[in-house]
């Protein structure tokens, strides 16, 4: 019954999981393809929290209060496409659900620095969103969408997403990456995504 109650006390909290998706260690660090780490690492620095490695989850974990909300920052740190066995085992174990997620990725279909948030929907052809819906069991799970562009002529896909920012497109990601941070808290404190969306999507 404590434990029952517990739960119910957590869940009427309003406990969100935010997580981005990325590679992990220092050949991937502010890569096209670590987009989603760069978020997550700069609303820790905001929050002036550090992350701690979980090797049983395998996920880097921080936490803290946004808006009263108790919020976990999350990357997986079991490389891009198992990126969902992570992120399961950790809700499974706060005892969430794909209703607390919000997930942020890359997107090359988007110009770099164009911000879409988005509630569910298939993977579009990202091998991270793939792994978290065949692990969820689900698409029905909030995310944020970041452009990253398409390579230019004469360079594959994955040298581009493995790639850093050139310079023209660094300054999109970072004014980006300033609006998402506004952006997160809005959407922390709003219960109404498509009011985020409208307030936030194609900026």
């Amino acid at each position: 019954m404590f434990f029952q109650s517990f739960w119910c006390f957590e869940r009427m909290k309003m406990v969100k999981m935010i997580v981005g998706l990325g590679n992990p260690g220092s050949k991937y660090h502010e890569t096209r393809h670590n987009i989603g780490f760069m978020l997550i690492d700069q609303i820790a620095k905001r929050e002036n929290v550090t992350f701690s490695q979980d090797k049983i989850f395998q996920a880097d974990v921080a936490s803290t209060f946004i808006n009263g909300e108790k919020v976990y920052l999350v990357k997986p740190t079991t490389f891009m496409n198992e990126s969902g066995k992570a992120v399961h085992a950790l809700l499974s174990y706060y005892g969430l659900d794909e209703r607390d997620l919000l997930v942020a990725y890359d997107d090359l279909d988007m110009v770099a620095g164009k911000i879409r948030f988005r509630q569910k929907g298939s993977a579009g052809g990202h091998n991270g969103i793939k792994s978290l819906i065949a692990h969820l069991k689900t698409q029905e799970f909030d995310r944020i969408k970041i452009g990253i562009g398409r390579p230019k002529e004469g360079r594959t896909v994955i040298n581009h997403v493995l790639s850093p920012f050139d310079t023209a497109d660094r300054i999109e990601i970072d004014q980006a990456l300033d609006k998402l941070d506004s952006a997160v808290n809005y959407y922390l404190h709003e219960s109404d995504l498509e009011k985020v969306m409208r307030k936030f999507n194609g900026i």
